[in-house]
């Protein structure tokens, strides 16, 4: 039962960001959450990839939907347990190559406590 939670808050996810909703996807997340990104490393280096609680969370996405008015993730594979759900995607700009995404998204009483994103 919880695994399909946790799958149910992946597609919620998915839902938001597409739809560049920053207050849906934000309210997935624990006000503590923590995010992994390469593409965090390689545009904020002081993070060394990672960023720490909604604010940063927040300054994150609504710069990256102000950039990229086109970004969208095509889901194509979910897997949830009770702890979390891996997530496999094609993130998609126009004017830009596809690319391949996993992401990893530890969920602790129905929020996201930490995820991890992983180019391929």
């Amino acid at each position: 039962m919880i695994a399909q939670q946790n799958e149910s808050i992946a597609l919620k996810w998915f839902e938001a960001f597409n739809q560049h909703n920053l207050e849906d996807l934000l309210s997935l997340y624990d006000d503590h959450a923590e995010h992994f990104s390469p593409k965090l490393k390689i545009r904020k280096p002081e993070t060394e990839g990672l960023i720490k609680g909604k604010n940063e969370l927040r300054i994150w996405w609504k710069d990256a939907f102000d950039r990229l008015p086109t970004l969208h993730y095509k889901v194509t594979s979910l897997t949830a347990n009770s702890e979390r759900v891996f997530m496999e995607y094609i993130r998609q700009v126009e004017n830009e190559e596809d690319m391949l995404v996993a992401e990893v998204l530890d969920i602790k009483d129905g929020k996201i406590i930490f995820s991890r994103v992983y180019h391929g």
